[in-house]
């Protein structure tokens, strides 16, 4: 069965935008961080999280991605299980409902990684590890930073995921908390850990 190493080959392959690869590792991290507190198999979480969007640079609309995609991932001998989570987190163009923590838990972890990315990179630093709640929080308020992260859904998704794994209890703060220290622990992962701010970058 394909594994963690394979997804990250599979995105080397399909994936060459460096912010999309951001984008994917940071989703991994999140993954890992809640498979830890939900009791989940931290690599399959994480290896769900790197693989979600392999194919977006080829099928880059809502039309195909992810349906073609899960046809590539058939075709290379990926499990049917991680293909019906990656299905599962556009259920309006794929019919495939959420049903289990890691399907709420990818769709809860997905967006908000670009408010967080952002916010990292309109810093002299560009180091993550320098990002508060509270930066974050602002820059939420203003809705043309990073417009492209659309706030309802972020705060629907993560309603349900409340709802669904926590008893209603992860408020959308905490949340965005949680994510933000999954990719401060992968701060070199994803380059921000202030290499970027260098000349050299």
């Amino acid at each position: 069965m394909p594994n963690r190493s394979d997804a990250w080959d599979l995105m080397r392959e399909f994936v060459q935008d460096s912010g999309l690869r951001r984008h994917m590792l940071a989703v991994s991290a999140a993954m890992g961080w809640y498979a830890n507190v939900l009791g989940g198999d931290v690599a399959t979480w994480e290896t769900i999280g790197l693989l979600h969007d392999f194919d977006w640079e080829i099928h880059p609309d809502l039309d195909r991605h992810p349906i073609e995609g899960a046809k590539i991932l058939r075709e290379r001998g990926w499990d049917e299980e991680t293909i019906r989570v990656i299905l599962s987190h556009y259920t309006a163009g794929t019919g495939v409902p959420r049903e289990k923590p890691i399907d709420f838990a990818l769709l809860a972890c997905d967006e908000i990684t670009g408010l967080v990315i952002a916010t990292t990179l309109v810093r002299p630093s560009k180091n993550i590890a320098e990002v508060k709640l509270k930066s974050i929080r602002k820059k939420w308020k203003n809705s043309r930073f990073a417009a492209g992260v659309d706030r309802n859904h972020v705060e629907e998704v993560t309603a349900d995921f409340s709802r669904e794994c926590f008893a209603g209890s992860l408020d959308l703060w905490t949340h965005i908390g949680n994510v933000l220290t999954a990719m401060q622990g992968a701060a070199d992962v994803l380059d921000l850990d202030g290499r970027l701010a260098s000349p050299e970058a």
